[in-house]
């Protein structure tokens, strides 16, 4: 479900290209119904994202004009995507007044950009760019040294390669000791069960994520 998002005055803070109330598909929080804050634009162009739509347009609105739009829906927990959210400045002023109205925060970032001034309280959802993606150079790799147990580190695989990639990554950070490690497969391209089965041979102390909602509705849907 969509809020419309036209008539907001030129004095507004944050770009959004939309707001809608679904069902979380992806991290811990997996099937829980959820509030999500969609922001525009990304630095970034991952091979398999599936969300250009977000790249560019949007519209401005002010922060208390998002929060009365959130506040509509009556649900608690809130995830701030995009696009990547912090390529805007004023999404962590956001992060921290909905913090500060007693939401449970999430937020989606890609990993390319420093989230050190992100508000302690929200819990960070760091994807980790895996080669596959054709973004690894732009990690900012100190990011994962600030994951604490509240967040989790997302792996998109691609592929064998990615996984193999991953497996170190984890390894190297000591990420599965930090916070909760998702290894999620990019969609229709990795083989579902040989994911599973990699997993299970290697012991790997990670959480196997599909995209929920792609399955619930249909893959293209926005809005969900």
């Amino acid at each position: 479900m969509e809020v419309n998002l036209a008539g907001s005055s030129r004095e507004t803070t944050v770009r959004v290209t939309e707001i809608f109330y679904s069902i979380q598909g992806e991290s811990t929080y997996a099937g829980q119904p959820c509030v999500f804050i969609r922001l525009t634009g990304c630095p970034l162009r991952c091979t398999w994202c599936d969300t250009e739509y977000s790249f560019y347009g949007g519209t401005w609105l002010s922060v208390d004009a998002l929060l009365a739009q959130v506040a509509q829906y009556g649900c608690r927990l809130v995830e701030v995507t995009g696009g990547e959210p912090l390529a805007q400045p004023e999404a962590v002023p956001l992060i921290a007044r909905l913090c500060d109205e007693d939401y449970t925060v999430l937020l989606e970032t890609s990993g390319a950009i420093d989230i050190e001034p992100v508000d302690r309280r929200a819990r960070v959802i760091l994807d980790v760019k895996c080669p596959g993606s054709g973004m690894t150079d732009r990690m900012h790799w100190p990011n994962l040294d600030r994951l604490t147990a509240k967040d989790e580190a997302k792996f998109v695989l691609a592929d064998r390669a990615d996984y193999d990639w991953a497996c170190e990554i984890v390894a190297r950070y000591r990420l599965a000791d930090r916070c909760t490690v998702l290894f999620s497969p990019v969609f229709g391209s990795l083989d579902l069960r040989g994911l599973a089965e990699w997993i299970l041979a290697d012991r790997l102390p990670v959480r196997f994520q599909l995209q929920l909602h792609k399955y619930i509705w249909a893959p293209d849907m926005r809005g969900v």
